[in-house]
C-alpha cells in the first residue's frame, strides 16, 4: 500500500466513529490547553520577575496543588451527583476569573491564597472530563478517545510552552489574562455544544449497590495504582517547578526554558499515535516498569546538565518517552478499575495522586534545590522512579490475587453501552495488571475491533 493511502487508513481509524460531542470536547480541551501558560511559568515568574526565593516558589506551587487536592475529592463526589456538565462549566469559570486575579495579586500573601483557588477549581474539571468521555463514547473506543483527549493537551501545551517564553519578554501579565481567555472560551464550549452526559446508572437508582468514597478507599488494587502513580507524579511536577527555577539559577532564559519544556508536549504530539502502536500487545506490567524507570532517570540526568540548554533538552526527551508509555497505559488500568456508576468518584481519588504531587512535590522540590542543590532534587526523582518500577512489578506479579469488578464486552463480541448498561464480568486483579489485548487494551490508539486512562488531563500533567 503506498504511503499516503496507509497515513489516511491510519487516520480514518485513529479518528473515526467518535461522537460528535466528543469532538467538542477534545475542542474545548485543546482551546483552554492553548492558553495553559500560567502553571507551567508560575514558579519562573515568581522568582525572575518578582523576586522570590526559591522556597517561596515551592510553597506557592504547593499550595496550588492543595487546592487541587481538595477538589480532587469535592469535584468527584459533585461530577457523580450534580452532574458532569455542570461541574465542568463552573471549575472552568472559577479558574478564568481567578487566574485573571492572580496576575494583578501582589503580596506574597494574596499570591499564595489566589493560587490556592485557582488550584482548586483548575482541577475540579478533571474528573467531570474524564467521566464525560467514558460517558459518550462506547467501550471499543474509549482507550482510543483518552488518547486522543490526551494528544489535545499535549499539542496545546506544546505551543503554548513555546509561545509563553516570548510573551512573557514583553510582560507576564498578558501570561494571566490569556490563560483566563482560553479557559472561558472553553466553558463556554461545553455549555453551548455538550449536553449533560450522566448515565442512569445503578447507583441512582433505589435498588442499586451503593458507591461512596469509603468504598473507593478500600478498594486496594486500585489504591495501590494510586499509590505508585503518586510516586512518579512527585517526579513529573519537578518540570514545571523546580526544573524551571533551576535552568534559571544556570543562567538560561525564560525563553529557553519555554522552548525546553515545550519539547516535552512536541515530543508527544510526534510519537504519542507510533509509540502506542509499538506498545500494542506488549506487557502491561512491562510497560509500566519501562515507564518509571524513564521517567525517573531521565530527571535524574538532569543533574548532569550544568548550564546546558541542549543537555537539558535530552534530558525532556529522555522522560517524555516514558511518559508517552505510562499515561496510556495507566488511563487503560483505571479506567477497568472504576464502575460506571462510581466514575466521578474514581477519577477524583485517582487525580488526588496527581494534586497531591502539585502539592507535596514542588514544595520538596524547592527545598531539596534551595538547601541541598539540584544534585539532591534529581538523585531523588531517579529513587522515585525506581520505587515505583519496583511496585509495579510486585503489584503485576502478586498472586494470588483478589477480584476486582470489570466491565467488558459480552463474548460475541457485542459493545456496552456508552451508559455503563452491561453485565460485569468477574476477572483476577492480575489479569486486570498484566492484560495485553483484547477489550480495553492499553496503549492503543488505533481502533479496537472488539474490545481511559489517566490524566491529565492534563495534565498532566499535565499532568
Amino acid at each position: 500500500m503506498p504511503v499516503p493511502a496507509r497515513i489516511s487508513s491510519a487516520a480514518r481509524e485513529t479518528l473515526g466513529g467518535l461522537p460528535r460531542q466528543f469532538w467538542w470536547l477534545w475542542t474545548s480541551t485543546l482551546v483552554n490547553r492553548l492558553g495553559g501558560f500560567v502553571v507551567t511559568f508560575l514558579a519562573l515568574y515568581l522568582t525572575a520577575d518578582r523576586g522570590y526565593s526559591a522556597s517561596y516558589a515551592g510553597l506557592v506551587a504547593a499550595l496550588f496543588g492543595l487546592g487541587s487536592a481538595v477538589a480532587a475529592i469535592g469535584a468527584g463526589v459533585l461530577t457523580d451527583r450534580a452532574g458532569r456538565r455542570p461541574t465542568l462549566v463552573a471549575a472552568q469559570l472559577g479558574t478564568a476569573v481567578f487566574t485573571a486575579v492572580l496576575g494583578f495579586s501582589d503580596g506574597p500573601v494574596t499570591i499564595a491564597v489566589v493560587a490556592f483557588l485557582v488550584g482548586l477549581f483548575n482541577n475540579a474539571s478533571r474528573p467531570a472530563v474524564s467521566a464525560m468521555i467514558a460517558d459518550l463514547v462506547p467501550a471499543a473506543d474509549r482507550v482510543r478517545a483518552y488518547s486522543l483527549n490526551y494528544w489535545a493537551i499535549n499539542i496545546g501545551f506544546g505551543v503554548s510552552a513555546a509561545a509563553a517564553g516570548l510573551i512573557a519578554t514583553h510582560g507576564y501579565l498578558t501570561l494571566f489574562l490569556l490563560d483566563a481567555l482560553s479557559t472561558l472560551l472553553c466553558a463556554v464550549v461545553v455549555f453551548v455544544k455538550i449536553p449533560e452526559t450522566r448515565p442512569d446508572t445503578p447507583a441512582l437508582r433505589p435498588d442499586g449497590p451503593a458507591v461512596g468514597l469509603a468504598t473507593v478507599f478500600r478498594d486496594a488494587r486500585f489504591m495501590t495504582v494510586v499509590a505508585l502513580n503518586l510516586l512518579l507524579a512527585l517526579v513529573a511536577q519537578q518540570g514545571s517547578t523546580t526544573l524551571a527555577v533551576d535552568m534559571g539559577q544556570a543562567g538560561i532564559s525564560s525563553s529557553r526554558y519555554g522552548l525546553v519544556i515545550g519539547l516535552n508536549g512536541l515530543l508527544i504530539v510526534l510519537l504519542q499515535i507510533p509509540v502506542t502502536r509499538l506498545m500494542e500487545g506488549r506487557n502491561r506490567t512491562a510497560l509500566l516498569v519501562a515507564g518509571a524507570l524513564l521517567t525517573g532517570w531521565g530527571f535524574g540526568l538532569t543533574a548532569l546538565a550544568g548550564s546546558s540548554a541542549t543537555f537539558f533538552a535530552v534530558t525532556v526527551a529522555i522522560w517524555t518517552i516514558g511518559e508517552i508509555m505510562n499515561a496510556p497505559t495507566m488511563m487503560g488500568l483505571v479506567a477497568e478499575l472504576s464502575p460506571a456508576h462510581a466514575r466521578g468518584r474514581y477519577q477524583g481519588v485517582y487525580s488526588l495522586s496527581w494534586s497531591l504531587a502539585s502539592f507535596l512535590g514542588p514544595a520538596a522540590g524547592g527545598l531539596l534545590l534551595q538547601y541541598a542543590g539540584g544534585g539532591a532534587v534529581w538523585g531523588a526523582c531517579a529513587v522515585c522512579g525506581t520505587l515505583a518500577a519496583v511496585g509495579y512489578l510486585v503489584v503485576g506479579g502478586r498472586t494470588p490475587a483478589p477480584s476486582v469488578t470489570v466491565a467488558v464486552p459480552a463474548a460475541n463480541g457485542a459493545v456496552p453501552a456508552a451508559d455503563g448498561a452491561v453485565l460485569p464480568k468477574q476477572l483476577r486483579a492480575d489479569q486486570v495488571m498484566d492484560s495485553t489485548g483484547g477489550a480495553g487494551a492499553v496503549g492503543t490508539v488505533s481502533a479496537v475491533s472488539a474490545a481511559d486512562r489517566i490524566g491529565g488531563g492534563s495534565g498532566e500533567n499535565k499532568a
